[in-house]
């Protein structure tokens, strides 16, 4: 009986397929084939303007820009101090520079598949082979030695741009890595001015208690005096007594949350709370100005987003790297080195050795997978896509949050300096018209009360105004810039192809 072989396996077939295949690779090796998509940047729809840009103040002058040391635009010298400890002892941002030197190395073990590996396993052995061994012969009973210095090698080229791929992948890895580094910095230092300013505000409110508390025990004096004279009633120093009490319990409180910053600011220059002081000091600066540019700067002044971008472009080249599986290994290897008895005649013509082959591998079925991982490979690319696009919209949207609060609060600061104002011209009068027996007591608490709240009030605003000054600079990048990222993890000219398409560095322009 004759075997039926199938059409796709003839002998004619299998020739036709691979003299197909031989060209192709050729062709591949000559222009150098990357499969899968080539990456451009994912579109995003960005207004041409902030909202609140029209009410903004820009700094003076026009052309003043956020630069790197932007916490040195607050014009604070402890505040300068405090930062430059940051890069030196937080932990967070060493944490942060492993993980960047981890995805840097990445990429240089990517690379390595661009070149053939070479290995050399040298051996001695002695061998006595049995007498009483079946087909002994001759050697049975005798004793040699063997001296072996093989060499093996391997290069399996990269005909369909699976390595290009994988070191591109990498690199948009690194330069995300890079750009995660940089908002890590950013985060810690911006956190770092917003604990610092509120433990200034608290230092001021202090302040403005010590100050009343001051003024509410010469109260007190003065109604134990006119008590001793008939002219207050014991009623009188009891409510001068409950305020000035009052007052000094606020006083002890504040300085609960200012330990806490204090330590929290430790903590974000890497020394132990316990050793660590800032002495007190009263916060009375009003908020920079800041340029706050356009929406379109986003895409290079946000280390998040440029991040986000960038992993993007690696998902991109997970496509290609998901696509490459569909065509065939093709592995070049040799073989070569000494062998010998006598290890005196081991490095020798006679003792010589060498075989040289290829071997190609494709896969015929595999049920689906190479297809799921491609559809995988695509569905992460279209998340990271809408990963991206949210990330420029958060950064807008913080932007337009800190410029409102800005513009806000400042209104209300001037509001609540005129109250500030109203209610301390009203104590004033009380006072008067109290030391004049014209009032009773319970006016001159209750003018004290409202002066002291909208005093109060004035030094959060103050202290809001500064928090929502650097959360704006941390919202627009503090002055960092994404082309930075285009030296991160730079390629090398790959061996296998001069023209093998790469993934772009971060543009500065768009």
């Amino acid at each position: 009986m004759i075997p039926v072989v199938p059409n796709a396996f003839r002998p004619g077939r299998i020739r036709r397929w691979i003299g197909a295949s031989v060209l192709l690779a050729a062709m591949c090796l000559a222009d150098g084939c990357v499969v899968g998509p080539q990456y451009h940047r994912a579109t995003v729809d960005l207004p041409p303007n902030y909202k609140e840009d029209q009410n903004w103040k820009p700094a003076q002058p026009a052309d003043a820009t956020l630069r790197g040391n932007w916490w040195e635009i607050f014009n604070d010298p402890q505040l300068n101090s405090l930062e430059e400890q940051v890069s030196v002892s937080n932990q967070s941002l060493k944490a942060a520079q492993a993980r960047f030197d981890q995805a840097r190395a990445l990429v240089r073990f990517e690379r390595a598949s661009y070149y053939p590996t070479l290995s050399v396993a040298p051996s001695i052995s002695r061998t006595r082979v049995s007498q009483n061994e079946p087909n002994a012969g001759t050697s049975g009973g005798t004793t040699t030695n063997n001296f072996a210095i093989p060499f093996d090698a391997a290069y399996e080229p990269d005909l369909w741009g699976r390595v290009r791929r994988e070191v591109e992948a990498a690199r948009a890895g690194a330069q995300a890595s890079a750009a995660d580094l940089v908002n890590v910095t950013l985060s810690v230092r911006a956190e770092l001015a917003v604990d610092y300013f509120q433990l200034r505000s608290l230092d001021a409110e202090k302040a403005l208690l010590d100050s009343t508390v001051k003024d509410y025990s010469e109260a007190l004096a003065l109604t134990e005096d006119r008590h001793r004279g008939g002219i207050a009633s014991e009623v009188d120093v009891a409510q001068a007594q409950t305020q000035l009490e009052t007052t000094r319990a606020q006083a002890i409180d504040v300085q609960v949350a200012r330990a806490q910053f204090e330590h929290a600011v430790a903590v974000l220059v890497g020394k132990p709370a316990s050793e660590f002081s800032i002495p007190p000091l009263p916060l009375e600066a009003s908020p920079p100005g800041i340029p706050e540019g356009v929406p379109s700067d986003l895409l290079q002044r946000r280390p998040d987003i440029a991040s986000a971008e960038r992993s993007v472009a690696e998902a991109n080249a997970g496509i290609g790297i998901a696509k490459s599986a569909y065509y065939p290994n093709i592995t070049l290897s040799g073989e070569g080195g000494f062998d010998s008895a006598v290890i005196t005649t081991l490095i020798s013509g006679p003792s010589s050795l060498w075989s040289v082959g290829a071997s190609a591998l494709e896969t015929i079925f595999d049920a689906g997978a190479r297809r799921a991982s491609t559809d995988q490979a695509w569905a992460a690319y279209e998340e990271s896509v809408a990963n991206y696009r949210q990330s420029v919209l958060t950064g807008i949207q913080e932007v337009e949050d800190n410029l409102a609060a800005l513009r806000i609060l400042e209104d209300e600061a001037k509001t609540q300096a005129a109250a500030v104002r109203a209610s301390q011209h009203s104590l004033d009068l009380s006072t008067t018209r109290y030391k004049g027996g014209v009032a009773g007591y319970l006016e001159v608490i209750t003018a004290q009360s409202s002066a002291l709240a909208d005093q109060l009030v004035a030094e959060q605003i103050r202290a809001r105004r500064m928090t929502a000054a650097v959360l704006l600079i941390k919202a627009l990048g503090g002055g960092w810039d994404a082309s930075s990222l285009g030296s991160v993890a730079s390629s090398s000219s790959s061996p296998a192809s001069p023209s093998a398409a790469q993934t772009p560095a971060p543009s500065v322009s768009h």
